[in-house]
């Protein structure tokens, strides 16, 4: 869906983190809501109105990576970009069969956040 104002969902469990990705994001072109897990995200009101999420893989209860897998199982094709402080064998063996839009290594820039938002937009117009 391309909107003028877009929805960004931002879940991570670091609360300044998740607080600082949002008030970035809130900055720009996007409307950006933080939530601190990926159950407190699918439980909320409007999950299925996010046009991009922002998730960190590693989480508790649900990972980054099973939230992925769960929308994509559900039919959501909603673009995912997941962040990570450490790359582990076992997420590398899972990155190709999940498919995100991007993967952020923690520290990431906010250029480099735009440019994967950019790409989940690709072929949307402001």
């Amino acid at each position: 869906m391309c909107r003028k104002k877009r929805l960004i969902a931002v879940i991570d469990d670091d609360e300044p983190f998740r607080a600082a990705l949002v008030e970035l994001l809130g900055s720009t072109a996007f409307d950006a809501l933080g939530f601190a897990s990926a159950e407190e995200f699918i439980s909320s009101k409007h999950a299925d109105a996010y046009d991009c999420i922002v998730t960190d893989i590693h989480l508790p209860g649900m990972s980054g990576i099973d939230l992925l897998r769960s929308l994509r199982s559900n039919q959501w094709s909603v673009p995912v970009i997941l962040i990570t402080a450490y790359m582990t064998p076992w997420l590398e063996a899972n990155l190709k069969s999940i498919d995100p839009i991007c993967l952020l290594m923690k520290p990431f820039s906010p250029d480099a956040l735009t440019a994967c938002i950019e790409k989940a937009f690709k072929g949307c117009k402001s």
